[in-house]
């Protein structure tokens, strides 16, 4: 039994009424298990962070952002230990892994190159009227509740964590109850920085605890990255508190693919789009748009490279992907499958859950798909990708834009000024043109519709744990 649970600047067993089970997917096996934290814990835990928080948003800006270059330094010195940790627990690939801790890495670098950066005075106001002057200042938002996902732990953690530690909030931190060790690492770090007690609290468990913390009246804020339906019940839980929220929810995204494209480049971008982290992505580029003058070309070409990807236990194989991260999930995708068939959908490629040992699916191209069909308009959450025909500009756009999901997009031409035209015109919060999901910490990260509210990352990332107040004073 693990002990996991980091409040007030020290490790505590849980005392919640739920075990959980931690579980290496590529054998299915269950390796750790630990207590989640009770209510009282959960208290706990924010109460340590509101006694933190007076003496903690005095500090400097240049001593916090000293703390977050320690987290930075103190996350490559473990390197080796946590990527084996993400191909375990996740069943991440080795190169995903290694990405995922660099992620992280830059995440907490940029924030302290930000933190830096924050002004040490007020800043005056011009005022079109006279005899009065203003100033602002950027106040810390207080306590912030922080509840992460289980796809990309470490990641998620650094892009909430780092911001709001930059800004001058303390926090309490959540992590998946599917990925629970990996967080723990943040904990291991403060103590090593000897970040003041209280700053950074730590929380595992399932439901229970994540209701505790979401609709806590400690916090003065949350930031939640998951499902739309745990979205909305935070959401609901914060508007009885009348609290800020970010939610980093689902998505459906597109990838257009016009046929001046080099078919062998977009099958590259496209496999990337769907089979990176085993599907199990927000941004999943799950909806290929394909124009008619080279569908007939690029669909044989997708269909060998996915049947060619090398699937199995990133711990003992070179793969290209890994399982699917819990069974829950691995059941969810199969059921999708069950679905396809059902509907009678064209399967170029996979279809199947692969009869082995450990929650593997394989990746799947399913071709035709009409508007009406679940699999085109749901979220599957795995390597299954749903493809259509498209004529002319115009009707790429509107069949990318049909979505109530409006996270990300990918848009692949030859003709740049016809793929800016198109970027511009996709309601989504971030596109990508002839290229990987390569995401930078310096760019924003969300979306719109019900894809959630607010952004991550960026400048923006740090702005959303900040607080504006405005002082005038007369001077007659």
């Amino acid at each position: 039994m693990t002990t996991s649970h980091y409040i007030a600047g020290r490790w505590v067993e849980g005392h919640g009424s739920d075990c959980i089970s931690v579980s290496e997917p590529a054998l299915g096996l269950p390796f750790a298990e630990l207590m989640a934290a009770s209510v009282a814990q959960v208290d706990q835990a924010v109460a340590a962070a509101r006694d933190a928080l007076p003496a903690w948003k005095k500090v400097s800006a240049s001593t916090r952002a000293a703390f977050l270059r320690g987290f930075a330094e103190q996350l490559g010195e473990r390197r080796e230990a946590l990527i084996t940790l993400q191909m375990r627990n996740n069943g991440k690939p080795r190169h995903e892994a290694e990405i995922d801790l660099d992620d992280a890495i830059a995440t907490f670098a940029y924030y302290a190159e930000l933190a830096e950066q924050l002004p040490s005075k007020n800043r005056d106001v011009p005022l079109a009227a006279a005899g009065y002057t203003a100033r602002t200042r950027l106040e810390p938002v207080g306590v912030v509740g922080l509840i992460v996902p289980w796809n990309f732990p470490l990641v998620t953690s650094a892009w909430k964590l780092a911001p709001a530690l930059a800004a001058g909030c303390t926090v309490v931190l959540k992590p998946s109850e599917v990925t629970p060790l990996i967080e723990q690492t943040y904990g291991q770090i403060a103590d090593a920085l000897g970040l003041p007690a209280g700053v950074l609290n730590i929380v595992n468990g399932k439901a229970e605890t994540g209701a505790a913390l979401s609709s806590h009246n400690g916090l003065d804020k949350l930031s939640f990255t998951g499902s739309n339906s745990v979205g909305s019940q935070v959401m609901r839980s914060a508007s009885a508190q009348c609290r800020p929220v970010t939610l980093e929810l689902g998505g459906k995204s597109a990838i257009v693919v016009f046929d001046d494209c080099d078919p062998d480049q977009a099958v590259e971008w496209i496999v990337a789009g769907i089979t990176w982290n085993a599907g199990q992505m927000c941004s999943a580029t799950s909806r290929l748009l394909v124009q008619d003058g080279i569908a007939d070309t690029l669909l044989p070409r997708l269909q060998a490279a996915l049947q060619k990807l090398r699937v199995g236990n990133p711990l003992t194989e070179e793969v290209d992907m890994g399982p699917l991260t819990s069974q829950a999930q691995w059941l969810k995708v199969a059921s999708y499958f069950a679905t396809a068939r059902e509907e009678g959908l064209q399967c170029l490629a996979g279809g199947q859950a692969l009869d082995r040992e450990g929650w593997f699916v394989s990746p799947t191209l399913y071709t035709d798909v009409p508007k009406d069909s679940r699999l085109w308009s749901e979220e599957i959450f795995g390597p299954v990708l749903c493809a259509r025909r498209f004529a002319t500009e115009a009707q790429a756009i509107a069949e990318a834009n049909d979505s109530r999901f409006g996270l990300v997009a990918t848009v692949c031409s030859a003709d740049l000024e016809r793929a800016e035209r198109v970027a511009d015109a996709l309601e989504v919060g971030h596109v990508w043109i002839n290229s990987v999901q390569a995401v930078f910490v310096e760019t924003s990260w969300g979306g719109t519709k019900g894809s959630g509210i607010g952004r991550e990352l960026g400048p923006w990332g740090l702005s959303g744990y900040q607080s504006v107040k405005h002082v005038t004073r007369c001077l007659g």
